[in-house]
C-alpha cells in the first residue's frame, strides 16, 4: 500500500491546513496523515468505506474525520491553495467523482 501514502513533501503541503482546523475539543483525533492516507485510499480504490484496511485505523474513525474535515471546508481551502500554487498541471491531478451507469444490452438483442 506504500504507493497509495503520501510523501513527506505531500504531507508538509496538508499538514498546516489540518492544524489550522480546530476541533471541538474531546479526544484527539489521532494520526492526521494516517487519515489523510485513508481517505486517499478509498478516493483512488473506490472501495467502500467498510472495506478500508486496517493500517489506515478504524473505517468508522477515517470516515467521521473526513466528514469533520469536509464541513469545516477542508478540501476546499487545499484546492484553492493548490490553484494559487502554480503547481505543474502533472504534479495536480483532479478526480472525477461522475459516474454514469450503463445498461448493457442483453445477449442476442440488437442495439438501436
Amino acid at each position: 500500500m506504500a504507493r497509495l501514502t503520501m510523501s513527506d513533501a505531500e504531507w508538509a503541503f496538508f499538514e498546516p491546513f489540518i492544524h489550522s482546523i480546530r476541533g471541538r475539543g474531546g479526544r484527539s483525533a489521532g494520526d492526521h496523515r494516517l487519515v489523510i492516507d485513508g481517505v486517499f485510499w478509498i478516493a483512488c480504490t473506490g472501495a467502500q468505506w467498510r472495506d478500508l484496511p486496517a493500517e489506515f485505523g478504524k473505517w468508522s474513525s477515517v470516515y467521521r474525520q473526513f466528514r469533520r474535515w469536509t464541513l469545516a471546508g477542508l478540501w476546499e481551502m487545499v484546492l484553492e491553495a493548490l490553484n494559487e500554487s502554480g503547481a505543474a498541471p502533472n504534479q495536480v491531478q483532479m478526480i472525477d467523482s461522475t459516474v454514469i451507469r450503463t445498461h448493457h444490452p442483453l445477449p442476442g438483442r440488437a442495439l438501436r
